[in-house]
């Protein structure tokens, strides 16, 4: 690389000079930054949830950082799929970060708040979750052998589903179905 000169030209030309090393960039020391989380992770839960509110990320990450253990909890109580709870629980918290400006403490902690907004979106996803009921009629229609059975056991199957179907069939469609509904697919009283 060639150096130039503030010359009027009659001067010797600059001398080659070697690259220069590329000058190290301090990085700040990582103390004082754990240092400034510490301090956040010590605001009360009302400050959080203002920080929430405000979009600063470190008290965003003490406040999930509080409450996701005790709001996993709670989904999965609900739920009874940890997977599901998960991605519930994150729900929850976008919804306590869209309404955080609609808390009022005089109703109650932010945790009852927080976890109000966790149950009621567990709710509404096993509400999502749950399957349709069927037709008493394609209930009592899909009763039959399995495919992968051999056709002795198919025979025999057989034999004891058009048995099942015709007294079945002396019952009401209501009882017809609850009889298959636990008999067959092993549902408690409280689930027919």
């Amino acid at each position: 690389m060639r150096l130039s000169s503030w010359s009027t030209g009659s001067e010797p030309a600059a001398a080659e000079v070697p690259p220069a090393a590329p000058v190290p960039v301090s990085q700040p020391p990582a103390a004082p930054v754990r240092a400034a989380q510490s301090l956040v992770e010590q605001l009360s839960d009302e400050t959080l949830l203002a920080g929430l509110a405000a979009g600063d990320e470190r008290c965003t990450v003490a406040f999930v950082r509080r409450f996701q253990s005790r709001l996993l909890g709670v989904v999965v109580a609900v739920l009874g799929d940890g997977h599901a709870a998960e991605d519930v629980a994150q729900v929850a918290f976008e919804r306590a970060w869209r309404h955080a400006d609609s808390y009022d403490p005089r109703r109650g902690s932010v945790v009852s708040w927080l976890v109000s907004i966790a149950r009621n979106a567990a709710i509404d996803a096993a509400r999502v979750r749950r399957p349709l009921p069927i037709p008493g009629e394609e209930l009592l229609a899909r009763l039959g052998p399995a495919e992968g059975d051999d056709p002795e056991r198919r025979a025999v199957t057989g034999e004891a589903l058009g048995e099942l179907r015709a007294a079945l069939a002396g019952l009401p469609l209501a009882q017809a179905r609850a009889v298959v509904l636990a008999g067959v697919a092993g549902m408690s009283a409280s689930q027919v």
